[in-house]
């Protein structure tokens, strides 16, 4: 169930980033993937009229980045068109993506048409790993991608998620990352939910692991800095604190699914009874304002104990209303990753029940083409 608590008082704060998600089709089949597992299908994707609408709305809301993601929003056919639109709103203009198919042959274009910078996913260091992780041969197309993207003098930033396979190579990712030329890399702990959820056991890396990979991160960050930003996040399930999902629901991001339906983040759908709506419905700019789902947990009015009086509610919101719910059924809970909720041993159990050495992993991501 989600309980429907009174929406906040607080003032309506302005969303600073769009978070486009065109496509949910993608080529590859990653185990830690956390979109929802009901994907939208290629025939419910929004036009591309539609999509111009809501960079409209966004402008007019105070947006001042875009971010164009998915699944791969390369499989959406008018890329082009979406940056060069966003560009004459005078959006910062973000692509987040795997470089496939075809990146490497798009991204010049992508790059007249007023595209500002790349985030490109990675999966290990080494091909035949990466590739096994990806469950498709596309490490060698990526790295192609990535030199592309420099040679298109256009700011890269690689992603690489961590789970149990690669985190102890961490220490070669950074020099990966350096030799592509990043000026960034997001060292991101998986986000258990969706398909990561299900293969939770397979993906948690040993706490030895994780405390490895974070000293080995903090030492290449002061080797490397000036010349490219290491981040490493620290996953949840260890920290005992959770973390602002989304700088707070509803407070600085706006997400827009393929089929239109407006959410505080990509995996908000899976929700129940939340009342989020579509922009071809309601305008962007209107549900901002006035939706239902966007207001349910926004600011700190719905929050039960041991938020209500935690003097840390106005910093990380309660945690994950999505993790909350995929752990107690309830979105209104305290995130079990914080030591303070009454089900932090739900979080407890997880670690203690990962499998070393990991087996086979129970999902994947949906590989699609086209």
């Amino acid at each position: 169930m989600t309980s429907s608590p009174s929406p906040s008082a607080s003032p309506r704060p302005r969303p600073y980033t769009l978070v486009a998600e065109l496509s949910h089709r993608c080529p590859l089949g990653c185990p830690y993937c956390s979109n929802p597992l009901a994907l939208v299908p290629r025939s419910e994707e929004l036009p591309v009229e539609t999509w111009r609408e809501v960079l409209d709305d966004a402008h007019e809301l105070g947006v001042v980045q875009a971010h164009f993601t998915g699944g791969e929003p390369l499989l959406y056919q008018e890329l082009e068109a979406l940056v060069a639109h966003a560009e004459s709103r005078e959006l910062y203009t973000h692509l987040v993506t795997s470089g496939l198919p075809d990146g490497a042959s798009r991204i010049a274009g992508l790059a007249r048409a007023g595209l500002s910078a790349v985030q490109l996913s990675l999966q290990d260091e080494g091909e035949a790993s990466a590739d096994a992780i990806a469950d498709v041969r596309a490490h060698a197309k990526k790295l192609v991608f990535a030199e592309a993207t420099r040679s298109a003098d256009l700011s890269l930033t690689v992603n690489v998620v961590l789970h149990a396979a690669n985190i102890g190579n961490v220490r070669k990712i950074v020099e990966m990352a350096r030799g592509l030329g990043a000026s960034r890399l997001e060292l991101a702990n998986t986000q258990y939910l969706g398909f990561a959820l299900a293969n939770r056991a397979s993906l948690l890396p040993s706490a030895e692991a994780i405390a490895e990979a974070r000293a080995i991160a903090y030492e290449k960050t002061k080797e490397h800095f000036g010349t490219m930003e290491i981040l490493f996040v620290l996953p949840d399930y260890v920290r005992g604190v959770p973390r602002a999902c989304m700088d707070g629901w509803g407070r600085r991001f706006v997400h827009v699914a393929p089929d239109g339906t407006v959410l505080p983040c990509h995996a908000a759908s899976m929700l129940p009874d939340m009342g989020f709506e579509k922009v071809t419905a309601t305008r962007l700019r209107d549900q901002w304002e006035s939706g239902e789902g966007l207001a349910r947990y926004r600011g700190t009015g719905w929050m039960h104990e041991p938020c209500a009086s935690c003097d840390r509610r106005e910093i990380d919101f309660g945690g994950c209303r999505c993790q909350a719910f995929a752990l107690t059924n309830d979105a209104a809970n305290t995130d079990p990753a914080c030591k303070l909720s009454p089900d932090h041993g739900l979080v407890r159990d997880a670690v203690r029940e990962r499998l070393d050495p990991p087996r086979r992993y129970l999902f994947r991501g949906r590989k699609a083409s086209s």
